[in-house]
């Protein structure tokens, strides 16, 4: 019988993971990482080019994303003993040590979170997960295995995920360079008559109309 394939869908829970194998011990997800963001992204297999590339990305990365409590978790249905080979091969042959764990994932595991695409194959795809401090999925990226990843865009989003949740706003296109607001975030929308009045008064914001207004 062949195994469905799911997906969490935005603001679920991520799926529990439990007793999974790690280059770093056994692992519960999400559950060992409450009260902390994390990103777990797969790979379609270990001692492939642009999946070495990836890695070597996000370590490069690493300290910013420490910077924003937020762990970095790899993933592939390769075994827990290739991962470890492979980052050895990174370490001696790039100069990059490997310092968040990779899960070995089996297809269960893949399928649980849609990793696997039978169009493209039977290894995992390029998928990323953001999942928030109380272990809600908050944004999921799908690439196919030719198109690798840019590691300045997942800072980006996670940034912005973390300001409109401190501060209850929303970013533009392309913030914080946006070609008309810079770095200002978006306000969201008045929701009555009375509030939409009030913003044309406020002087802590600037609006194009009432429902457009935003803030450095």
């Amino acid at each position: 019988m062949e195994e469905t394939i799911h997906m969490p869908l935005l603001g679920d829970p991520f799926p529990e993971l439990k007793g999974v194998m790690t280059t770093h011990g056994v692992k519960n997800i999400p559950e060992d990482y409450k009260g902390k963001w994390f990103i777990l992204f797969s790979h379609p297999a270990d001692f492939t080019p642009v999946c070495t590339t990836e890695f070597v990305a996000f370590q490069d990365r690493k300290a910013e994303f420490d910077a924003l409590n937020c762990e970095l978790i790899g993933l592939s249905v390769d075994q827990v003993f290739s991962h470890i080979k492979w980052i050895e091969w990174i370490k001696e042959k790039r100069g990059v040590e490997i310092e968040f764990p990779i899960i070995a994932a089996n297809d269960h595991i893949a399928n649980k979170l849609g990793m696997i695409h039978p169009g493209k194959g039977s290894n995992t795809v390029r998928a990323v997960f953001i999942v928030d401090p109380e272990g809600k999925t908050r944004l999921i990226l799908y690439y196919p295995q030719e198109i690798g990843r840019n590691i300045d865009e997942i800072l980006r989003a996670l940034t912005a995920l973390q300001l409109s949740d401190k501060e209850g706003v929303a970013t533009p296109a392309n913030w914080p360079n946006n070609r008309a607001l810079g770095d200002a975030v978006i306000i969201p929308p008045a929701t009555s008559i009375e509030e939409a009045e009030a913003r044309k008064r406020r002087d802590d914001i600037e609006c194009f109309d009432w429902w457009f207004c935003y803030k450095k």
